[in-house]
């Protein structure tokens, strides 16, 4: 199964992508496709519209275009709820030891990643980065 993970502009900032990576395959997770991208702000109001009427919305809309991500497809046995305790909780203080949010993540607000919170979701976030024919050996 494939779920999507994107670091975000604070790790890539940081130079913590390849530690995240790492993190992700020694997790067991195989990635299938992988970009850099800076976001638009429409790309991004678009992926994270499920949280438009949520006060957190615009500050994330700017965080989230302040500097380039990197969108991954993720593939392994129950990829959505392994990756999603693999990152850990959202703040990085509540986040159990060697997650990649107690590792790596400098606050709540810039939590290093994120990740799809369904099967649902990571199908539908899949498909906003990458055309199947992006995927390798899916």
């Amino acid at each position: 199964m494939l779920t999507l993970a994107i670091i975000k502009p604070d790790a890539v900032a940081a130079g913590k992508a390849g530690k995240v990576l790492a993190h992700h395959e020694q997790s067991g997770f195989t990635i299938r496709a992988a970009t850099f991208i800076r976001l638009t702000t429409g790309q991004a109001e678009a992926f994270y519209a499920v949280h438009r009427d949520r006060p957190f919305f615009r500050p994330l809309v700017t965080f989230m275009t302040s500097g380039p991500c990197m969108p991954l497809a993720l593939d392994r046995d129950d990829a959505v709820l392994k990756l999603r305790e693999v990152i850990g909780a959202t703040d990085p203080k509540e986040a159990a030891p060697g997650t990649v949010r107690a590792l790596l993540a400098e606050s709540k607000e810039r939590n290093a990643i994120h990740a799809s919170d369904s099967e649902d979701s990571a199908r539908r976030e899949v498909g906003f980065f990458f055309a199947d024919a992006a995927l390798i050996n899916t």
